[in-house]
Parts: C-alpha cells; sequence; structure tokens
C-alpha cells in the first residue's frame, strides 16, 4: 500500500524549495519505509540543486535522514519495525568495490543514488497527482516526512546510544563521516603527524575531531570565517589561518618541513594546488570538496614523484557504513566526537531559511527536524 508523505521538492537554484504532499511506493524485498525525524542538509544538496551534480530536477533531496521504521520488506536485515536509524548513501552490494568493503566507490553508484529513480527504473515517489517524481537520493530522499531506504544504506541506532536525539544523530550519515573517515580511514593519520585542514564547515570540522582523535601533534584549520576558525580551536585544532591572510606562508613558517596531511573540503583547484606545495615527502592531500567539473589541477610531475607525495580522492570517507557509523557514533558517546555542537536545528517547514542561514555562515549544520519531539 502506497504511504503519504510531504516532501519539499527542488526545480533548481532560482527556486525555493517547495513542501508538497506526494504518495511513496509500495516497498521492495530489500526495502524499509522510515518515518523521517530529522535530516541534515549538506553541501551535496545544493550542488544538486545549482545542477552541478547529473541529478534530474525537479527532485527530492536529502541524505542526511534519521528516523523510525515503520515497515520493512521482506529481505531486509538491517531494522525492524520500531528500530532508530540512520541512513546514509545506497550501493549495488555486488560490484568489485562493494565485495572489497569500499562501497562509496561502488561501480553503479549513480543508479543507486543519482538517477532519481530506484537502479531498476521504477519511481518510489510520485506527486498527488500521480506523476513520476525524482527521488532516491543517495537511497533515500530524506527531506520528508517519510523516505524509502534499502538494506544496504540503514543502520540501526543501539541501544547503548538510546540517549542521542535522532535529530543529532542525522548529519553522521555523510558530513560527519566523510570528515572524519577522510582522517581515520582513507588517509589514515598517523599519530604525531600534522594535518591542515582547508574549509571549517562541517565536514572540515568534523576532519578536525578526528585528527585529534588520531593523536595529530599539529591540526590547523584555514577558513575566512573568524568565528568558525575560533570554533576550530575548541574542537581540537591547534592552529587556525584566515585563508584571505597568506595562510600558504604562516602554514611553511610554522611547518618548514612541510605537512604530512592535508584535506581539502573546499573543492577550489587553485587551494588545492597551493596545498600540494605544503607536503613534506610522502605527504597525502585528500580532496572531498565538490569541484567545479570544468576544473583541472596542475601539479609539477617531478615535484610529485620524487617526494612519494600523493593526491587522493575521497568519497563518504572511504566508509563501510555499519561498521564505521557505529565508530563514530562511540566516540560521540564517549564525548571524543562532539559533532552536535555544530548543528543548528530548523522546523522543516523552514528548510529555506535553514539554507540561508548556512550559505551565510550563520550555522555550520543545519538540521531540519520532521516532528515536535526529534526522538
Amino acid at each position: 500500500m502506497s504511504t503519504p508523505a510531504k516532501a519539499a521538492i527542488c526545480r533548481g537554484h532560482d527556486h525555493p524549495f517547495a513542501i508538497s504532499d506526494v504518495t511513496l511506493a509500495d516497498l521492495q524485498p530489500d526495502e524499509l519505509l522510515v518515518r523521517i525525524v530529522a535530516c541534515g542538509i549538506c553541501h551535496t544538496d545544493l550542488a544538486v540543486r545549482d545542477a552541478q551534480l547529473p541529478v534530474p530536477l525537479p527532485v527530492v533531496l536529502g541524505h542526511e535522514g534519521a528516523g523510525i521504521v515503520e515497515a520493512v520488506g521482506s529481505a531486509v536485515t538491517a531494522a525492524q519495525p520500531g528500530d532508530r536509524v540512520v541512513m546514509s548513501f545506497n550501493s549495488c552490494g555486488a560490484c568489485p568495490n562493494c565485495d572489497g568493503d569500499a562501497p562509496t566507490y561502488c561501480y553503479n553508484f549513480f543508479p543507486h543514488n543519482w538517477s532519481g529513480r530506484r537502479a531498476d527504473g521504477s519511481p518510489t515517489m510520485r506527486l498527488a497527482d500521480g506523476e513520476a517524481m525524482n527521488a532516491n537520493f543517495f537511497g533515500q530522499s530524506a527531506f520528508a516526512t517519510h523516505a524509502i531506504a534499502h538494506d544496504r544504506n540503514v543502520v540501526r541506532i543501539p541501544e547503548w546510544a538510546a540517549q542521542v536525539p535522532l535529530a543529532t544523530l542525522a548529519p553522521i550519515g555523510c558530513g560527519v563521516m566523510t570528515g572524519a573517515g577522510a582522517v581515520l580511514r582513507s588517509m589514515k593519520v598517523r599519530p604525531g603527524s600534522s594535518i591542515a585542514v582547508f574549509g571549517a564547515g562541517t565536514v572540515g570540522m568534523a576532519a578536525i575531531m578526528a585528527a585529534r582523535i588520531a593523536g595529530c601533534e599539529t591540526i590547523i584549520a584555514i577558513d575566512i570565517n573568524p568565528q568558525r576558525l575560533s570554533f576550530a580551536l575548541e574542537l581540537g585544532a591547534t592552529h587556525a589561518f584566515d585563508g584571505r591572510d597568506d595562510a600558504v606562508a604562516k602554514i611553511r613558517a610554522l611547518l618548514p618541513l612541510g605537512l604530512g596531511y592535508v584535506l581539502d573540503t573546499t573543492g577550489r583547484n587553485s587551494v588545492i594546488q597551493d596545498a600540494w606545495g605544503l607536503l613534506a615527502p610522502r605527504g597525502i592531500v585528500g580532496i572531498v570538496g565538490a569541484s567545479d567539473p570544468a576544473d583541472d589541477l596542475v601539479f609539477n610531475e617531478a615535484h610529485f614523484m620524487s617526494g612519494g607525495r600523493t593526491v587522493m580522492g575521497i568519497l563518504g570517507g572511504d566508509s563501510d557504513i555499519g561498521p564505521f557509523l557505529l565508530e563514530l557514533l562511540r566516540y560521540h558517546v564517549d564525548g571524543r566526537l562532539p559533532f552536535d555542537r555544530l548543528i543548528g536545528a530548523f522546523p522543516f517547514e523552514e528548510i529555506n531559511e535553514a539554507i540561508a542561514a548556512n550559505e551565510r555562515g550563520d550555522v555550520i549544520k543545519p538540521v531540519l527536524v520532521m516532528t515536535d519531539q526529534a526522538l
């Protein structure tokens, strides 16, 4: 039986998100119906709005959903009705990378996450008049009161984290996972090393907190927002530099032998190339920012080869979803990953105000709350 819901429809940069009545399709065997309690707003959602990613419009976005399972298909094993869950990206489960526990690099990522339909081409959502609506974004489309999720992109919240509100948990499925995973899983940052994080948004702040967990000796935050730089120092950065005030020269003066690691969250090729020049031999620069598809990077070949340096593209922090999200959740419960401090909550109906607040820099991680009680 189809499920009525309300969803925020994105029609492009020149249109506000509009909340409309929709219906969700009947569940397939590997699917779950989740009542959404909260959903984070991520830069990737806005990149789709701005036509920077090949997702068809109009579409229902949202990929940091958290909620309560209401129904499950016959083949679901990840959760049962009544369970509190968080959702992340979807994957096929059968390609070489999925088999190798690297689902962020799923060979079939597009049809399972960005096509606007299920991988088999069928819609998960329709408008009130019966017209199919693009949805299934990251296997969820959680800018809605209800969403269809999949067995591979749902994580049940264990009893030892029962006290953590779902509105707090929502960002763990993308922004927190990406930044922390870049440090702990992708680059495997070593204790006693140095790292510079360019961009102090959700991903950058998560990386800074993770660098402290990893035991970095020097953690440098670079941004152009002075409030965020101050906050980065509270969360674990040892130094904070304004990107408009020759931060590269300041880093070079601080660490003349070079940086062990750099994480770029800005997606700006000029920033990445400057950061590349700061690497010590065998240093790694990880790239997680959404770049303009037309941009290229230019590095000196001899400098690249002779120092054994690495440029690493990173998706989703190399997360395997379940095990890593639970690892991050444990860090949070233990007080070592206080990502709740990044969150500003907004009622679902204020989605456009939440986006504007984020783009002004007033809030680092806006979270939409669909109910009066974010359980």
